[in-house]
């Protein structure tokens, strides 16, 4: 099973689905999620999350969020412009 990804913002689901990767914001610098990432909970500054799917890559701006890793799902709580 690849990685799974959930994208929530104050108004709705932005995204849920599978992807082959996540690069986050993180508040210490920006960093890559892949399959198997060990688990863990990072604040988000502003920036952009960009993901990659079957059909290429995605991105989003955020103003900042929380990200949430364990057993391949990735749950991102995110502020939009």
């Amino acid at each position: 099973m690849g990685l799974k990804l959930k994208i929530i913002s104050p108004e709705k689901i932005e995204f849920d689905g599978p992807v082959k990767s996540v690069l986050v914001p993180g508040t210490k610098g920006s960093f890559e999620i892949l399959n198997d990432h060990a688990p863990i909970i990072s604040s988000l500054q502003p920036g952009v999350v960009e993901y990659s799917t079957d059909e290429g890559r995605n991105s989003l701006t955020i103003t900042g969020g929380f990200v949430e890793v364990q057993k391949n799902v990735v749950n991102l709580c995110v502020e939009l412009n």
